[in-house]
């Protein structure tokens, strides 16, 4: 869910009821490096970092961003560096390290199961961030916003130690010439190679056409199937267009709901997303054939999500007392997908203040490659400074209303970059489900926990 709302400390309340949970990977560097600068509270990074196998990388990122008593209030966090084809050394132990931090911790106490969340829309950090995660043990690996087929064949070559490739989405490539990240683990290994097991791995799917195209074309074994529909949160598919009304509004409808018997047709496992949040959900989608549902927005303003307490607070009050709102917006991401906005009443947390905003992008996840006029590799992002945007070969039109994600997300988990008008400015994203949160808070209470939301849902 997000950056870091799907936190390790989340997934590992939610290991501990037996079910099993996951961690965000998206943005897991910045994360790291801030609660580094920020003192790292509870020394929990540290404790990951003293048991990381390659002492001297482990220190090297520790000496880079650790601040004992925390940095000053207003100053900035220090960077670490736009994504690139070609990344730093420097920047890619940054990822292997935050990675295995986050599911070591997650994985810490108990023997549940933890699998990591990533994007296939962020291409980058991929292969870097997939080691670190198998060095500390993930249990599964699963990935949508797109179609992972590589991602099977990257999770067998880095079990065994060698090295793996990814090809990169480039624009504006008019020569179809092909470009690649590459990683190689012996890089990077200190002394001998730890022994890794491959995880397993779930595909995030929106149809069975996405679904059947991972087993034509997936580049080994995909072992299930996450099915979501728009109802959830986050990005969602692009709805189906209606050729008969071509200038009519973006809408969802009934063609936009998975084929579950061809779904169940493939033979993998399978889960259902999306409004499955109650125990008559779970029943349905158990009747369904699914192995069970994969559940975010309850979990989202839980206590031990990582989300900023102040906005779980007032996103529970305003759902208990029905005054938020839910949107789909067609515009905000710079990745032209749809995504979920969740509309809150009073001044606070509004998206529209998000138009007031200097554009500004300095974390880049979203960036996309394209080919410049040199027939050089350049970065470009719809929510970057339009000028510069249109400089690199982008339009006014797209970079309108779009929403720098990237550093909205930070700031709602309590990491927003220091600005001189002041932090960034939250962005807010859940299921449709934010609006029934007063299922999970008990008569008298104003929060509850993962295990609450769990014990509901088997009710």
């Amino acid at each position: 869910m997000g950056i870091h709302v799907s936190s390790w400390k989340l997934a590992r309340a939610v290991a501990e009821t037996g079910q099993m949970g996951v961690v965000s990977g998206t943005a897991i560097d910045t994360i790291v490096s801030r609660v580094l600068q920020l003192g790292d509270t509870g020394g929990h990074v540290r404790r990951a970092l003293d048991h990381f196998p390659f002492r001297d990388m482990a220190e090297r990122v520790k000496d880079r961003f650790f601040i004992a008593d925390g940095k000053a209030e207003h100053k900035p966090f220090k960077g670490i560096g736009m994504p690139h084809l070609t990344m730093t050394r420097a920047r890619e132990e940054l990822l292997i390290v935050a990675n295995y931090v986050e599911v070591f911790l997650a994985r810490e106490g108990h023997h549940g199961k933890i699998g990591i969340n990533y994007l296939e829309k962020i291409q980058i950090p991929t292969l870097p961030s997939l080691f670190g995660a198998m060095l500390a043990g993930v249990h599964v690996v699963l990935m949508g916003a797109g179609i992972p087929t590589a991602i099977p064949g990257v999770l067998d070559g880095l079990a065994e130690g060698k090295a793996v490739s990814l090809k990169i989405y480039v624009e504006d490539n008019p020569s179809k010439d092909e470009y690649f990240a590459h990683f190689d683990p012996q890089d990077y290994i200190e002394g001998e190679m730890p022994a890794i097991q491959r995880p397993e791995f779930y595909a995030i799917v929106s149809s069975d056409i996405v679904a059947k195209t991972m087993e034509r074309k997936a580049s080994g074994y995909v072992d299930g199937y996450v099915v979501e529909n728009y109802f959830a949160g986050g990005h969602n598919a692009p709805p189906r267009r209606d050729r008969t009304q071509p200038d009519a509004a973006p809408a969802y409808g009934d063609k936009d709901m998975p084929d579950l018997e061809k779904i169940r047709q493939i033979g993998k496992p399978f889960w259902l997303a999306g409004q499955f949040t109650t125990p008559e959900k779970l029943k349905e989608a158990l009747a369904e054939g699914a192995q069970g549902v994969q559940v975010g927005t309850p979990f989202a303003y839980c206590d031990e999500s990582g989300m900023d307490r102040d906005i779980k607070d007032e996103v529970i009050r305003q759902s208990v007392a029905g005054t938020l709102q839910i949107d789909t917006n067609f515009t905000a991401s710079p990745t032209g997908y749809p995504f979920k906005i969740v509309r809150l009443a009073g001044e606070r947390y509004t998206f529209e203040a998000l138009e007031t905003r200097t554009r500004v992008c300095d974390m880049g996840y979203l960036r996309t490659a394209y080919v410049n006029p040199e027939g050089n590799i350049g970065w470009r992002c719809p929510a970057e400074p339009i000028k510069d945007f249109v400089k690199k070969g982008g339009t006014e039109a797209d970079a309108a209303g779009r929403a720098c994600l990237c550093n909205g997300l930070a700031s709602t988990v309590g990491f927003g970059q220091q600005r001189k008008d002041g932090v960034e400015i939250p962005i807010l994203t859940s299921g449709d489900e934010v609006l029934h949160l007063g299922n999970f808070v008990k008569p008298n209470q104003t929060r509850y926990t993962a295990a609450d939301v769990v014990n509901f849902l088997l009710s």
